[in-house]
């Protein structure tokens, strides 16, 4: 089932999420853009995926010269109250030790941040620790980790839409301090599982297809793992055609705050770079919600999570690179964002052959 198939109720969530105005690409910047392309001292289309990202900034941006001011990779971090059921092969508290690293600068995410000249900002939406006030860390603290989501939902109806609301408060933000290019990441043992269970439901697929390894666990805990999401899937019942219901039975934090994200991106008509199979479980959120953000999503990358291939089949999205990552954090994203802004200065640095005085190819 595609998402122009569900049949989503604005009265079943809150005015702040199914008020925001996403507005289709207008075809006269898509002309614009490659009237400009094809006029470079290049044979036509000769660089590919390239002036296709071009193509699509201009149009996101509407601006015949768009330009990447400042770029944020917005890292939400949760715990997960499915880990009692031994799905991960690293233990709950390693989540607050990853966002200690992260604001040392010391995380996979840090490193590629630098070097995509992006910033890096750590967001505690749900982990099951008391950060005192630290430098860096911002505090949207929705709830202590989810709750266990093969005993009850997740999080309530309220608090998934509170998630939402985050993220989509946070591009507001930072999008008024001048950011116009956003990535999402996320940090949160266990949500894999969550991830997963959002997978499956959303798209109609079975929870083997779309369930995999995740920290690299071993075959006896990936059999469970996939009985424990079968199991809350069970229990809990989301009903597919409401995501936001989806995301309070079986999601998660950072699921929620990501989609969040996606959302406000794309009202704001500014791109957003989906990373791997938890950041791209928000983008589906977000899709299912209104499938106009697909327009204003740049895929990062083919993760070797089987859940994240199906997300992107379902949105017909196409990734920018597959380098076999599967760590997380906004690392692809990031790194998807120094491929971005190649486009944009080829599009805008680039010599016209009429500037360079080079001629052009004799028409057919």
């Amino acid at each position: 089932m595609k998402a122009e198939q569900f049949q989503f109720c604005p009265s079943k969530t809150y005015s702040e999420i199914s008020d925001l105005k996403i507005e289709p690409l207008k075809n006269r910047f898509f002309k614009i853009a490659w009237q400009r392309l094809d006029s470079l001292t290049k044979p036509r289309k000769s660089l590919g995926r390239l002036e296709e990202i071009a193509v699509q900034l201009v149009a996101i941006y509407e601006n015949s010269m768009p330009e990447i001011k400042k770029k944020a990779v917005l890292v939400f971090a949760s715990d997960h109250g499915v880990t009692e059921e031994g799905i991960s092969a690293y233990p709950k508290e390693v989540t607050a030790q990853m966002v200690f690293n992260f604001l040392r600068g010391g995380a996979g995410i840090n490193v590629l941040s630098r070097h995509a000249g992006a910033d890096v900002v750590v967001i505690d939406i749900g982990t099951d620790y008391d950060f005192e006030k630290i430098n860096g860390l911002i505090s949207k603290k929705v709830v202590r980790g989810s709750r266990n989501m093969t005993k009850s939902p997740a999080l309530s109806y309220e608090e998934a839409v509170k998630c939402i609301k985050t993220g989509i408060e946070l591009v507001i933000e930072y999008h008024d301090r001048g950011y116009n290019l956003f990535a999402t990441g996320e940090m949160g043992i266990g949500n894999t599982t969550p991830s997963s269970a959002v997978t499956a439901v959303l798209t109609g697929s079975n929870v083997e297809e779309v369930t995999g390894r995740g920290t690299g666990i071993d075959e006896k805990i990936f059999k469970r793992k996939i009985e424990v999401i079968k199991k809350s899937i069970e229990i809990n019942k989301p009903d597919p055609s409401n995501p936001v219901d989806v995301l309070a039975k079986v999601g998660g934090p950072e699921i929620g705050a990501c989609a969040g994200v996606v959302l406000g991106c794309a009202s704001l008509k500014v791109p957003v770079v989906i990373d791997g199979f938890i950041s791209s479980a928000g983008a589906l959120i977000a899709y299912c919600l209104n499938p106009l953000v697909k327009h204003y999503i740049f895929a990062a990358h083919n993760s070797i999570e089987v859940g994240h291939k199906r997300i992107l089949e379902f949105m017909d999205l196409k990734p920018l690179f597959d380098l076999n990552l599967r760590l997380g954090e906004g690392t692809g994203a990031a790194l998807a964002m120094t491929i971005i802004e190649a486009g944009v200065k080829i599009y805008r640095e680039m010599a016209t052959f009429e500037e360079a005085e080079v001629s052009q190819a004799k028409a057919d």
